[in-house]
């Protein structure tokens, strides 16, 4: 397995897409590309198809998967509010199939269409989060395919419905989503979701769609308050600027820590009952525990993920919240910056995503906030 990436700023679209095709495809040693994964920024969106035709004409990908996005991944930089095309090229050892996706409105309810998902993967996957429900499609293939890895985001390119644009092969399509299986590759998926627990674990004793109205048999409000009494300041001022809720994957692990949580924010909070509203389903039954989320625990967490990679890579695929970036950090490029340099400046490249895709726990899920970073090693 051979893999090349490339960045370029030229604010022409075609010119741009054929520079980093050529310069991805170099690295390649004469093999052919089975796979391109193409990112543009929004100011290539009226010009999608150039920059797609650019790239096949320079490289000829047998398949090609993307998306116009907000931020554009490429090496150790991200590229924020500025022309910009980024392009990864892979020689898999087995042929890549790509598929496109919909969700359909039926007599009887939504159903997907346009591709099955009966053998195994691994998968990347890019939707339109203005017509396309990934979290329904994740959860049906962890019940129908458990353990099958999952990686991707949603494209940040599109400000409504309709201006979404996801690249698939020769065409460019605006709903729905892209994705690949790619059978004879092994996938290595690290998922930041960059939050730090506070406080006891609870066990919800009493909830309702996604409000929790007691943990251990007290309003979660009052649980929360008591927390607060014990931490120090530094900490308490992380509540007060975002708290959110660690869901544990699984019930029966006897201690639980860093990466047994789904993250999911606190949306509202009622003081007259003391329950939480969360951006999720709970069940009565389930393992919580609080988490704070900050710019300095983001990059800790983060870093402690790549510091325990020790196995080499071909190259990776970085898919990173867009309220991450300079909205969170204080300096530029973090995350493609950390990785590049924790995992030894392998090709790279990737976007910012409006919700990221990956596995927590042996189950895929989609995020927010999150730096969902796909290995490729050899199987």
């Amino acid at each position: 397995m051979r893999i090349g990436a490339a960045l370029s700023t030229d604010p022409d679209p075609a010119t741009a897409g054929a520079e980093v095709a050529r310069v991805a495809w170099s690295s390649l040693d004469g093999a052919d590309a089975s796979l391109a994964l193409l990112v543009a920024s929004r100011h290539h969106a009226p010009s999608a198809a150039s920059v797609l035709d650019a790239v096949r004409r320079t490289a000829g990908p047998e398949r090609v998967v993307g998306c116009v996005a907000e931020t554009v991944v490429g090496g150790d930089r991200e590229v924020e509010g500025a022309p910009a095309v980024a392009v990864w090229l892979a020689s898999l050892p087995e042929p890549a199939e790509t598929f496109h996706m919909e969700f359909l409105d039926t007599s009887e309810g939504g159903v997907f269409a346009g591709y099955r998902f009966d053998r195994p993967g691994p998968y990347l996957l890019i939707g339109d989060p203005f017509s396309f429900p990934a979290d329904h499609l994740l959860k049906h293939m962890n019940e129908r395919l458990p353990g099958t890895v999952v990686m991707g985001g949603m494209a940040s390119g599109g400000m409504g419905p309709g201006e979404t644009r996801l690249f698939l092969d020769d065409r460019v399509v605006d709903e729905g989503a892209v994705g690949v299986r790619l059978p004879g590759v092994r996938i290595r998926p690290l998922v930041s979701q960059g939050c730090g627990p506070v406080g006891n674990v609870y066990t919800v004793t009493r909830a309702e769609g996604n409000v929790i109205h007691e943990l251990g048999g007290r309003p979660p409000l009052q649980r929360l308050q008591e927390l607060v009494e014990t931490l120090p300041p530094e900490d308490r001022e992380l509540l007060s600027r975002g708290l959110h809720v660690g869901r544990a994957i699984d019930e029966y692990k006897a201690e639980l820590e860093r990466g047994d949580f789904l993250i999911r924010g606190v949306t509202g909070v009622d003081p007259q009952s003391g329950a939480l509203a969360v951006g999720d389903q709970i069940e009565v039954g389930e393992t919580i525990q609080f988490h704070v989320r900050d710019s300095a625990t983001a990059d800790e967490d983060l870093r402690a993920l790549l510091e325990q990679e020790a196995e080499p890579a071909a190259g990776a695929l970085l898919f990173t919240c867009n309220g991450r970036g300079s909205r969170l950090f204080s300096v530029p490029d973090h995350d493609a910056s950390l990785v590049s340099k924790k995992l030894g400046g392998l090709p790279l490249a990737g976007f910012n995503c409006a919700g990221e895709i990956g596995p927590v726990g042996g189950k895929n899920f989609l995020h927010g906030f999150t730096a969902s970073i796909a290995l490729f090693v050899d199987a």
